[in-house]
């Protein structure tokens, strides 16, 4: 019982942390558009994340320290044309809507935020996959912790939506999540 609370404080301390992935979807949420499958996705490649670290894959990634440089580079890249795009909706009231279903592939998006993100194999493979050492109970609490965490963050979103019905309170959501990515993006092509 201590490793399934230990893995699920330890996924929580890493998860909960404002960054790209978490932007995604709570503005996913907030628009209620493709909820379920932006969780989904996230929560299911958590899943396969602290299984390979819990596994061991960790101590190959170490190895070959080139697959998180090149991984930097690509999210970095990716990162940056997201923050782009979420400063034009900023600047655009046209896109302003909770409900507008206009976004173009959402679950296309949640797997690029989750799986071009360095962090997130350092956070799972890396740092887990070390702390849990093959400790599968450790694993199965990390896991519940993201699945808690994405469906929380996302299908709770709505109850946020009296204040998104403002055209300024998604310009300065936007505008917090292109400073967000931008600055994201920006560090991880300078610091690798």
């Amino acid at each position: 019982m201590t490793d399934l609370l230990l893995g699920f404080g330890t996924m929580m301390t890493l998860i909960v942390a404002i960054g790209a992935q978490n932007a995604f979807v709570l503005r996913q949420g907030l628009r209620r558009h493709a909820v379920a499958k932006v969780v989904a996705v996230c929560a299911i490649s958590d899943a396969i994340l602290v299984a390979v670290g819990v596994a061991g894959f960790g101590a190959i990634v170490r190895r070959w320290p080139e697959a998180i440089t090149v991984a930097a580079i690509v999210g970095g890249l990716f990162l940056l044309g997201y923050g782009f795009l979420a400063a034009r909706r900023a600047f655009n009231p046209q896109s302003m809507q909770a409900g507008d279903g206009t976004s173009s592939r959402p679950v296309l998006t949640a797997l690029a935020l989750t799986w071009l993100n360095p962090h997130v194999y350092l956070d799972t493979l890396l740092l887990l996959g070390s702390i849990a050492a093959g400790r599968w109970l450790f694993g199965v609490g990390a896991v519940t912790a993201s699945i808690t965490w994405f469906v929380a963050l996302g299908f709770g979103a709505r109850l946020l939506s009296p204040l998104f019905a403002k055209p300024r309170a998604w310009r300065v959501l936007d505008g917090l999540i292109a400073a967000v990515m931008i600055t994201l993006g920006v560090t991880l092509i300078a610091g690798w």
